[in-house]
């Protein structure tokens, strides 16, 4: 159970100037089998900035043991589960997202791809063998990560353009800045909230994911919403069995803004426990990101150029909320 103090509760209590949604049916899906799927993508990128994919190629046995293992966590005691260590910036955490004062209802382990001590951690609370989870992990990563690719190199022939590797080489890049994340919104059963409204109750604010691409999947429970283009809410159906995709803020950039990253966040549930497993597929630090010369077509840039460095330097001095492409924006900076 995730213990929030009063200010906390306060925050969490409502979302201001939101009605409750129904469940959306018209989230674009694709199935990656079929030879018109690299258009489809292109065209759920330019609408919502989001998608389903089936026939997603990761074996649901890599799926099952992973979320098997972060729900054996997640229901652990407060004080065990801390002897993960904190989140600085790896680690679990709980309550506070980031170093800005956004606090949610959610616990969370957040990794590095490559980080090797805070698995070694996470299962000797368990009692497992980390070498064991390790395996896990990376079953489950390199399955993730080698969907994402493919997506991407989908979306370039999509987009018709040259090389086909153009997005995907910066995630295979061995200098890739990607992390995963484990995320646990306990039901929200509390009597100050329950009486406030617990189904309006932020599990994770409002925000765009700075990176090229995420790859989410959860468990059976909603509580997934996304931001139309007219700024309205429509909330996700729940798919065990499918992955949800989510252009970031690099790839926006990347395309001079014809894919839109989009805004979502988390509403707690209050009878079901929630979990979903995120891969955000980032590039190295020292990465120039810039609109590609072959998507402007003698289109002026929106963006100034930047490395990946100094815009998650910028990007995780904001509130989850703010604008991070903002201070990059040519318009910003006439």
């Amino acid at each position: 159970m995730v213990v929030l103090s009063k200010p906390a509760i306060e925050q969490l209590s409502c979302i201001r100037n939101s009605k409750p949604t129904a469940l959306f049916s018209g989230i674009p899906t694709i199935d990656l089998a079929k030879p018109d799927s690299k258009h489809l993508l292109v065209k759920a990128c330019e609408e919502f900035g989001f998608f389903k994919v089936v026939n997603h190629g990761v074996p649901m046995e890599f799926i099952s043991k992973l979320e098997s293992k972060a729900v054996k966590f997640f229901s652990l005691p407060l004080s065990e589960k801390e002897k993960a260590g904190p989140p600085d910036p790896f680690g679990y955490g709980n309550k506070r997202i980031g170093k800005n004062g956004d606090v949610g209802w959610v616990e969370y382990l957040l990794f590095t791809i490559n980080q090797e001590s805070i698995s070694k951690k996470f299962f000797s609370v368990l009692g497992c063998n980390p070498d064991e989870f390790r395996c896990i992990l990376n079953d489950y990563i390199l399955a993730v990560k080698r969907m994402a690719c493919e997506i991407l190199e989908m979306m370039a022939d999509g987009l018709r353009i040259q090389p086909r590797n153009v997005f995907s080489k910066l995630l295979m890049n061995e200098q890739s800045d990607s992390v995963f994340r484990l995320n646990h919104y306990p039901p929200c059963q509390d009597k100050e909230i329950q009486e406030l409204n617990a189904n309006n109750v932020i599990g994770f604010g409002e925000h765009t994911d700075p990176q090229i691409i995420s790859v989410l999947r959860s468990n059976n429970t909603s509580g997934l919403q996304i931001s139309l283009g007219d700024g309205n809410w429509i909330s996700v159906p729940p798919d065990q069995n499918s992955f949800f995709i989510n252009v970031g803020d690099s790839l926006q950039v990347l395309t001079n803004g014809r894919f839109r990253s989009v805004r979502h966040r988390v509403l707690a549930n209050s009878m079901r426990s929630r979990v979903s497993m995120i891969y955000f597929g980032g590039p190295p630090l020292s990465e120039k990101i810039a609109p590609l010369s072959s998507i402007m077509k003698g289109e002026e840039s929106l963006y100034k150029e930047f490395t990946w460095f100094e815009y998650k330097r910028s990007a995780y001095n904001l509130r989850l909320a703010d604008n991070r492409l903002g201070y990059f924006e040519r318009i910003a900076a006439s």
